[in-house]
């Protein structure tokens, strides 16, 4: 599959142009084939319907109907509906809804962060990969969570974020944990997977005011880019992204 076919459209914003192009750069690993692709909380297909433009199949699994459904009509609409099958389903199932070795790619983008227990999905999404599989997680960022509530004045919450184990604000938090890059790793590392690159998706952009990000996106995509793999920079992102690999 060409780089040029991989085609996300108008949502390929300064959001997704860093996972974006950690997906290309695997994709092109296997240039002419067509990939098996497991989407773990794909909801209506942001990611799976541009894979499956370019010549993927992609497996959509999520907990809601209504996301399966649009995700069912935007493939019909794309003309790839072939290419694309949902099923519903917890993640905290996925051993239950994938075969083991059956897929050349995984995504696990912003599930882990809501499921009861991370470590059986992130071992589960390990088991669904044959041998030199890619996962592609994508997780909330505990740095990004404290910097944000101090610089809003949510001191208290600043610091549970900063304190607590899981990296919560308390009861009323809507995440069940934040990840900074160890702790993603080390769960990844854990479920068997060799962490090869880790992002950061939105290092400056959620920093800046509105005016500021929509006066020059252009600049704006080319810094968050040469920031996303860097520390300190990285670190600070609202989500880390890591890409891994099931070794042999």
């Amino acid at each position: 599959m060409e780089r040029s076919r991989i085609r996300p459209g108008p949502a390929t914003s300064i959001r997704t142009a860093v996972v974006w192009e950690v997906l290309r750069q695997e994709l092109d690993r296997h240039a002419g084939r067509s990939l098996s692709v497991l989407d773990i909380g794909g909801g209506t297909g942001g990611f799976a319907v541009p894979l499956a433009e370019a010549g993927h199949r992609v497996a959509v699994v999520d907990a809601s109907p209504d996301a399966l459904a649009a995700l069912t009509r935007r493939a019909a609409e794309a003309g790839v509906a072939d290419r694309v099958r949902a099923a519903q389903g917890d993640a905290d199932a996925l051993g239950d809804l994938v075969e083991p070795a059956s897929v050349d790619l995984v995504l696990c983008h912003s599930v882990l962060e809501v499921v009861d227990d991370p470590v059986p999905v992130a071992a589960a999404l390990a088991a669904a990969l044959r041998s030199g599989g890619a996962a592609s997680v994508l997780v909330a960022g505990r740095a990004a969570a404290v910097l944000a509530r101090a610089t809003s004045g949510h001191l208290a919450a600043a610091a549970a974020v900063l304190t607590d184990p899981d990296g919560r604000a308390g009861p009323r938090d809507t995440l069940r944990r934040r990840f900074d890059a160890d702790g993603a790793t080390a769960l990844l590392r854990a479920a068997g997977l060799a962490v090869e690159q880790t992002h950061g998706v939105r290092v400056l952009a959620d920093l800046l005011p509105a005016a500021a990000a929509d006066g020059d996106p252009g600049t704006l995509l080319d810094l968050e880019l040469a920031a996303a793999a860097r520390p300190p920079y990285r670190d600070i992102a609202a989500q880390l992204h890591l890409l891994a690999r099931r070794t042999p």
